[in-house]
This record gives structure tokens, C-alpha cells and sequence, in this order.
């Protein structure tokens, strides 16, 4: 079916139709638009979510996350990440298969659109503009007639008046004449115009106007098409982040599978061990001691005359001689106690009010005092601030361990990272010296000093918390003459401290105390650091560099390359301007990093490219 030929006169209703499907095109961008938007919003309302959840670096969360079930969490916040990405993905291929081609689609369709309507209209005028010509020369043709037959009628009239002159009939045959001429002549104008708007009209309807009615009904079916290829493209973008979020999804799965309640377990007894030996039986302490004296004169003679008294079997104390007994008697031994309450059947005071005092003076006296030196009140009054003590004291031993263990690890990385940028200036150092001309060597001096000064402190530092480690741990290392130099500083601050409190360091709550009469005696031995740059095994290739000028390399540890040469890098820029390269298995040194260009391998740690 053609438009053509069915609609021929439906002229304004197809440009009210396409114009209609020009607006359900919009409206469809306009829908593609917004859910892309709502995309982009949940994916970054995802990413906020993963986000906020997190662990903090250095914070106490981020401990935690070495549980199972945490790691699983922390898998699940980065698989809602990569979630995110997905949906992210879809706005971006909506957007540039949906909403820009379709964009681009509509403004064609408009001017295709309107240039075939033009051709309508104009074809339309044309057919107007002879209908008009046609309706004119009809008119003439009808006046031309009518004044035809008038002027007839007058020369009739005229000649059959006796009365007029022959010149007036004449005349007036004449003017009938012409007007029967004009008459004709109209008649043949009209015909003429008649045929020619026939043909035009035939045309008109049956070719032109089908034949645009037809570009437009393609127009049409074109805009049709796309709509439906746009739709089934909306949910093949959909479709193609399936099997991604379905990987996102089983990996979430698979976090949640790898939790092990018995690990989490273990890993609770770890972090929470205190090392510390379950508490013994309580002695049973007996109250109704005091009830079992006596006041009676018996009593008190019998224990005056006897001069002492027995003690109770398995008490550790004895007898105290009262003040109302005579001087001349000789007393009992000297009391390991000085409770009065441990002596049955002994003398009792007269004054019953006095007795609680003693047992207070008593339980003062036996009791251990919470802080016994000034090592354990610092200990106590940085607690109470908010601090702790260097060496982790206040710590159970178990914990203690852990923490100067992890101290000791932080101090080893410290000074390794110091190693390498001594290494790297000493480096810097030689080949200045060897190339004058590439910079001052005495400029490093400075830096070198700084950076020894920086190691030796930090291994003083590591050896005093290894000493702490090797406390906890018991063991003991033989200390050679230079460690005992080392740690010099370390010993004199803390030996006078341990003497005095070796018999009662404790914690300052009171919960456990130890006995570090050793302490000023650790040994630590001393870590020797290899300053050597060779390696025994060749380095591996972690990339490739072009030559981008010639260096003549004339000093030792240096190579030769030349402009445009193509060589591996073994070993890349430290921060001192030279990048190691090999040639061949005998043939490597280092070059200026200004003068190549590197290319590392992506894989390769840190990869970046100088030139």
C-alpha cells in the first residue's frame, strides 16, 4: 500500500503524522536521557555506599578487617564498586548508541522532512496557480462570449431599423465582428489552458504528489526502524553487563563462602591473649576467730603465768605480749605477724575498740602496694592521660609481644627505605666524581651525613624495642662490643630505672607483675647492611628504551649507546638521574634518563615513561 496513491489528498494529515513520529522520537530520547541519568546517579550513590564503608587507613577499623568475615565485607563493598562501574557502563553506551545517534537521526529526519513537504507545497502552488489561470481564461471566455452575442443583437437590431443609416449598420456589423473574433479567440485561449492544466493536474496527482507522498512514507518506515533498533539496543546494553554483574555477584558469593568462624576464632584468641595464668584458689579467711576468745580472769592468768602461748597449727602467726602483763616476764619469740586474731586462746586487750585497727594496720602492712616505684607512677599517670608507655609495659605479654614485634617491623622498613636513598646518593657520589662535568660530588656529602645520622638512630631505636622483644620473648642474644656501643645511649637511660623497680615493676592497674632483673643485661645483636650494587644473578628485563641522543660512556659503570639504538632496561630511575640498561649478557651499564626514552612494561611496578 502507497501513500500515493491511498492518501493523495491527505496532504496536511501526513504533515500532522510525521511530525507526530518526530515527537515520539524526542520523546524516546528524552526517556533514554533520564534513565541514564538515574545510572549515573546510582551508580555514584553505590559508590558513595562503598565508600563510606570502607575501613579508614590507620584507624582501629582497618584492624579489624583481618577477620574472615570482614574480608568478606570488604570484598563485597569493592564488588558493589565494580557494580557501580557497571551501571556506569550502560549510561555511557546509552548515551552513545541510543541518545546521540538517535540525536543525530531526528535532525535529518526534520530536514528531510522538511524538504519533501516543501516539494508538496510547492507542487501544490503550481497546480493552484494554473487552476487560476484556467478560472481566468474561462471568465474571459464567458465575458468575450456574452459581449459576442450582445453586440450581435445590436447589429440585428441596427439593420432591421429603417430609420439608421447604412453607416451606423455598418458599423455596427463590424463591432459584432470583432467581438465574435474575441470571442474565438478566448474560446481557443481557454482550451488551451484547459488541456495544458488537464495534463498538468494528471501529473499533479499522479506522479508528482505519489511520488513524494512515497519519500515520506520511506521517511516514515526509516524513523519506524530505528525506534525498534534503538529499543532492542536499549536492552542489549543491559544484556551485555549481565555476565560482568553476575561475576560481581559471584564474587560477593564467593566472600561469603570464605568466611571461617574457626579462623575469626583463633584470630580473637590472638588478639586478645594476655599470656596470663588463670587465677589459683582464695584461702578461706575465718571471721569467727575473735568469737572464740575469752574475757574470763583464767584466761589472762593462764596466759600470764605461762608466758606464752601455743600457736594454732599451720598459722603463720603468733603471740603478741599486751601491755597489763609484767615487765619481769620474759616475752614470747618475735611475732611474723602482727595480728592478735592468729593466737588462739591467747591474751586478748582489754579494750575491744583497738581490735580493728590492727586488722587494718595488719591488712595495710600485708597488702601489696599498686605502685611501688617512680617507673611504675609514670607508668600510672600516662595511662590516666590518655598515652602509654614506650616499651608497651602496660600491655598483657602476649599483646606486648605483638606490638614491639610490629614496631620493630615498622623501624626495619624505615631503615631499608633510608638504605636505598643512601645507596642511590652513593651512586649520585661516584659518578660525579667520575664526571666532574655532571655535577658537584661534595654536594651529596651533605646528604649522606644526614641520611647516616637518620639510620643510626633508627637502629638504635630498633635495637631497644628488639631487647623489649627479646624480654617478652626470653631470649637472650650475645651483644658484641659495637652493639654494646650502639645501645649505650638506651642502657643508661633504663638501667637506673630497672634497678630500682626489678623486684616490683608491674602494671599500673595491678594486674600481673614481672620480674626484668635482666633487663639491663640485653644483648642485641648488631644488623650488618651490604652496601654492594652488583647483584650475584643478572637483573630482569623490566622494559625497553630508545636512544633519543649519543653518550660516550668513558667512565666505569657506564655504556655506550647511540642515537636511535634500541635497548632493555634493567633497572629504572631512582631519583638520581641515571637508569641502568643491558645491551647484551656481557654488555650493561648506566646512562643519563634524560638521554633515552623508557617504555616499561605494564606489569611492571611504578611503569612510567621519561623522556
Amino acid at each position: 500500500m502507497s501513500w500515493g496513491t491511498e492518501l493523495w489528498d491527505q496532504f496536511d494529515n501526513l504533515e500532522k503524522h510525521t511530525q507526530w513520529g518526530i515527537d515520539v522520537l524526542e520523546k524516546y530520547i528524552k526517556f533514554v536521557k533520564e534513565r541514564t541519568e538515574i545510572e549515573i546517579s546510582y551508580a555514584k550513590q553505590l559508590r558513595n555506599l562503598s565508600k563510606k564503608y570502607q575501613p579508614k587507613k590507620n584507624s582501629k577499623e582497618e584492624e579489624e578487617y583481618k577477620y574472615t568475615s570482614c574480608k568478606a565485607f570488604l570484598a563485597t563493598l569493592n564488588e558493589m564498586n565494580d557494580y557501580a562501574g557497571q551501571h556506569e557502563v550502560i549510561s555511557e553506551n546509552m548515551t552513545s548508541q541510543i541518545t546521540a545517534e538517535l540525536a543525530r537521526f531526528v535532525q535529518e529526519l526534520k530536514q528531510e522532512r522538511k524538504s519533501h513537504f516543501h516539494d508538496g507545497r510547492k507542487a501544490q502552488q503550481h497546480i493552484e496557480t494554473f487552476w487560476k489561470q484556467l478560472e481566468a481564461s474561462k471568465r474571459r471566455f464567458e465575458r468575450d462570449c456574452k459581449e459576442a452575442d450582445r453586440a450581435q443583437q445590436y447589429f440585428e437590431k441596427m439593420d432591421a431599423d429603417i430609420n439608421v443609416t447604412k453607416a451606423d449598420v455598418e458599423k455596427a456589423r463590424q463591432q459584432a465582428q470583432i467581438r465574435h473574433q474575441m470571442a474565438e479567440d478566448s474560446k481557443a485561449e481557454y482550451s488551451s489552458i484547459l488541456q495544458k492544466f488537464n495534463h498538468d493536474q494528471h501529473e499533479h496527482y499522479h506522479t508528482h504528489i505519489p511520488n513524494i507522498f512515497q519519500k515520506i512514507q520511506e521517511m516514515e518506515e526509516r524513523r519506524i526502524v530505528r525506534i525498534g533498533e534503538c529499543m532492542k539496543t536499549y536492552a542489549e546494553v543491559d544484556r551485555q553487563v549481565i555476565p560482568i554483574i553476575g561475576k560481581c555477584l559471584d564474587g560477593i558469593t564467593k566472600a561469603a563462602e570464605s568466611i571461617d568462624q574457626k579462623n575469626d576464632s583463633l584470630l580473637v584468641i590472638e588478639a586478645f591473649k594476655s599470656g596470663f595464668e588463670p587465677p589459683g584458689d582464695i584461702d578461706f579467711e575465718d571471721f569467727t576467730q575473735p568469737m572464740k576468745r575469752t574475757v574470763s580472769e583464767s584466761s589472762l592468768s593462764n596466759s600470764r603465768w605461762d608466758g606464752k602461748s601455743e600457736p594454732k597449727p599451720g598459722s603463720k602467726s603468733k603471740g603478741k605480749l599486751w601491755p597489763f602483763i609484767k615487765k619481769n616476764k620474759p616475752p614470747p619469740p618475735p611475732p611474723a605477724s602482727a595480728s592478735p586474731s592468729a593466737v588462739p586462746n591467747g591474751p586478748q586487750s582489754p579494750k575491744q575498740q583497738k581490735e580493728p585497727l590492727s586488722h587494718r594496720f595488719n591488712e595495710f602492712m600485708t597488702s601489696k602496694p599498686k605502685i611501688h616505684c617512680f617507673r611504675s607512677l609514670k607508668r600510672g599517670l600516662s595511662l590516666k592521660l590518655g598515652g602509654g608507655p614506650e616499651d608497651f609495659s602496660n600491655l598483657p605479654p602476649e599483646q606486648r609481644r605483638k606490638k614491639l614485634q610490629q614496631k620493630v617491623d615498622e623501624l626495619n622498613k624505615e631503615i631499608q627505605k633510608e638504605m636505598d636513598q643512601r645507596d642511590a646518593l652513593t651512586k649520585m657520589k661516584d659518578v660525579y666524581i667520575k664526571n666532574p662535568q655532571m655535577g658537584d660530588a661534595a654536594s651529596v656529602d651533605h646528604k649522606l651525613a644526614e641520611l647516616g645520622q637518620n639510620m643510626e638512630k633508627l637502629r638504635l631505636e630498633a635495637q631497644k624495642f628488639e631487647g623489649w622483644l627479646a624480654e617478652v620473648e626470653g631470649r637472650l642474644p650475645v651483644r658484641t662490643e659495637q652493639s654494646r656501643r650502639q645501645s649505650g645511649m638506651y642502657d643508661t637511660q633504663n638501667t637506673s630505672g630497672v634497678n630500682n623497680c626489678a623486684q616490683d615493676r608491674e602494671s599500673p592497674d595491678g594486674s600481673y607483675t614481672e620480674e626484668p632483673s635482666q633487663e639491663s643485661e640485653m644483648k642485641v645483636p648488631v644488623t650488618e647492611f651490604d652496601d654492594e650494587f652488583d647483584d650475584e644473578e643478572p637483573l630482569p628485563t623490566i622494559g625497553t628504551c630508545k636512544a633519543l641522543y649519543t653518550f660516550e660512556g668513558q667512565n666505569e659503570g657506564t655504556i655506550s649507546v647511540m642515537e636511535g639504538e634500541m635497548l632493555y632496561v634493567i633497572e629504572e630511575d631512582k631519583g638520581d638521574g641515571w637508569t641502568r640498561i643491558r645491551r647484551n649478557e656481557d654488555e650493561e651499564g648506566y646512562v643519563p634518563t634524560s638521554y633515552v626514552e623508557v617504555y616499561l612494561d605494564k606489569n611492571a611496578k611504578g611503569a612510567m615513561t621519561y623522556i
